[in-house]
């Protein structure tokens, strides 16, 4: 629902604060007290292009904003989402427009930065104007596929449902194809690589396994370089194990005659037996460490061809076992490919089936909603003075999607024998206004915008289909906040809430206001509606009956 409108220096408003409220409200005034003013600077803050002529004379920049109050779940608080702006629960949207007498614009959702396209999209999901030159709404056949739908009370979630199906075989059927193409080109290739890996068999870990058992054997080689000839220094008739033997024996015969003899033979066993377990001790080590030169010749030779290959086919050592693996299972897929391609395709045909039912079935429903609401349409065409004007939903077949395979669009004969066409080919506002009324009657149950703006929906009519207007537009306003800019008493005398639009020249110039008019000064301004410039008090009765009369 539209909230607040404040307006500033825009064109003959200097400032302007206005406050509307639910149901029917009209605004009147005298032929060029500035009605347009104010639809432009609502349409400003809703996106509309920017014109620098707006900005009132003598001034640098005009503003405008609009206050949208919008009840949870609106899509608007969607669409605010995607651009990061959040609202307080209960807190009123504010759209704000800046126009700049050189040309530029800003433009403002919930004191953010947004784009002109923003608040577009956020005025066509919150505010309908209904004019001659509006393009949006009811006027768009875009939207007359889900008006029709509600209208007849369908739901599209089975299609939906089976249009998903379809997408999704058609999704696998495609990488199916794809994937069995790429490999039918690189055949040759994955059957001498597939087979070059198995050949080789490398196996996780074993390029870490390789290269340990290498450095061992290297580090043996080179210790056991290092222990040549010790043996021979040790060991032996000559070695030094011999000799430390022979001294020991010659101190034994003087041993007890001196005591240090004694130690010094003590001391010389000890390094015989320390000697001997040194000499045992090499020989264990040089057991240990010794290798087999074909083995480490092996062991590095294996280790060489399996880094080679993974260099070859990019990939870690420890991958090439699953490379292979993934080739010949792209083999296997080749020759496999047809069967499942077969698969595939049968399952394609088969969700292609449930869908077209599913699609058929919502066509039918739909054929039938379009004639039940060509027959509400027509019953409200001759109440508003378009008794020659016909009204047709056209389905017709088109691409198919998520919601069906329909296209439907609203056409209009206004003339006895002329041919049905979009609803923008009347050429007057006032009939196209009307004939939008009469579609928002019709469809009043499909819901809509939260706030619809009629501008001379009563243009060139009077009396009874000035009142039949009057009716319409209230019962519209039941269910939404209704504005209306009309000459008509009849109209007026419905509204909940009457503004007036006022012009008036003073040392300043001239300037525009509006004003909310109490009861007393409803009753005259329908009455000045009435007689013209000059107000009689007949005039003035005729205002009293009418508003008695709503």
């Amino acid at each position: 629902m539209l909230g607040q409108l404040a307006i500033c220096d825009v064109v003959l408003i200097d400032r302007l604060e206005l406050m509307f409220e639910p149901g029917l409200g009209v605004l009147t005034g005298e032929t060029g007290a500035g009605k347009s003013i104010l639809l432009d600077s609502l349409g400003l803050a809703l996106g509309a292009r920017s014109d620098s002529g707006l900005v009132r004379a003598g001034q640098d920049v005009a503003s405008v904003s609009a206050e949208l109050m919008l009840p949870a779940g609106h899509p608007v608080l969607a669409l605010l989402d995607e651009q990061g702006i959040t609202l307080d629960p209960g807190e009123a949207l504010v759209l704000r427009r800046t126009v700049r007498a050189d040309g530029g614009s800003r433009a403002f959702a919930g004191g953010v930065g947004v784009s002109a396209a923003t608040l577009r999209d956020i005025g066509a999901l919150s505010i309908e104007i209904h004019g001659q030159h509006d393009d949006r709404g009811l006027l768009n056949p875009r939207g007359h596929r889900a008006l029709l739908d509600t209208f007849g009370k369908m739901s599209t979630a089975g299609v939906a449902a089976a249009w998903g199906e379809v997408s999704d075989a058609e999704r696998q059927l495609d990488e199916a194809r794809r994937g069995i193409e790429d490999a039918r080109r690189d055949r040759d290739y994955l059957s001498f690589a597939a087979e070059e890996i198995g050949v080789l068999a490398p196996q996780p870990g074993e390029e870490t396994e390789l290269s340990e058992q290498r450095a061992t054997m290297q580090a043996g080689a080179r210790a056991g370089e290092s222990l040549t000839g010790i043996d021979t220094l040790l060991g032996g008739s000559d070695g030094a194990l011999a000799q430390l033997r022979g001294a020991a024996r010659k101190i034994e015969r003087g041993a007890a005659d001196h005591p240090l003899l004694a130690e010094a033979l003590a001391s010389l066993d000890r390094a015989v037996i320390e000697a001997a377990e040194a000499e045992d001790r090499i020989a264990r080590a040089a057991d240990a460490m010794a290798f087999d030169p074909a083995r480490l010749e092996a062991a590095e030779a294996r280790l060489f061809d399996i880094r080679a290959m993974a260099r070859k086919h990019r990939v870690e050592p420890d991958a090439l076992a699953a490379l292979g693996d993934e080739m010949r299972s792209k083999l296997a897929a080749i020759d496999a490919g047809e069967g499942e391609l077969q698969l595939l395709e049968a399952a394609l045909e088969t969700a292609r089936t449930t869908y077209r039912d599913a699609s058929d079935q919502l066509r039918a429903s739909r054929l039938e909603a379009a004639v039940n609401l060509d027959l509400a349409v027509a019953g409200e065409l001759a109440p508003l003075k378009l008794d020659a004007a016909r009204f047709r939903t056209i389905i017709a077949e088109t691409e198919p999607g998520p919601s069906g395979s329909d296209r439907v669009e609203f056409t209009v004969s206004t003339n006895p024998g002329a041919p049905f066409g979009p609803l923008t080919r009347i050429a007057s506002g006032g009939e196209l206004s009307r004939f939008i009324l009469a579609l928002k009657v019709a469809l009043a149950e499909a819901g809509g915008a939260g706030t619809m703006i009629f501008d001379e929906v009563d243009r060139g009519v009077g009396g009874a289909v000035a009142s039949a207007i009057g009716e319409r537009l209230a019962r519209l306003a039941e269910r939404s906040q209704l504005l209306v800019v009309t000459h008509s008493p009849q109209v007026a005398a419905r509204a909940a809430h009457h503004y007036r639009i006022e012009k008036s020249t003073g040392p300043e110039g001239t300037r525009t206001a509006v004003r909310k008019l109490d009861a007393a000064e409803r009753q005259e301004e329908i009455a000045r509606m009435l007689s013209g410039a000059a107000i009689t008090e007949e005039a003035r009765a005729q205002a009293a009956r009418l508003l008695e009369a709503a």
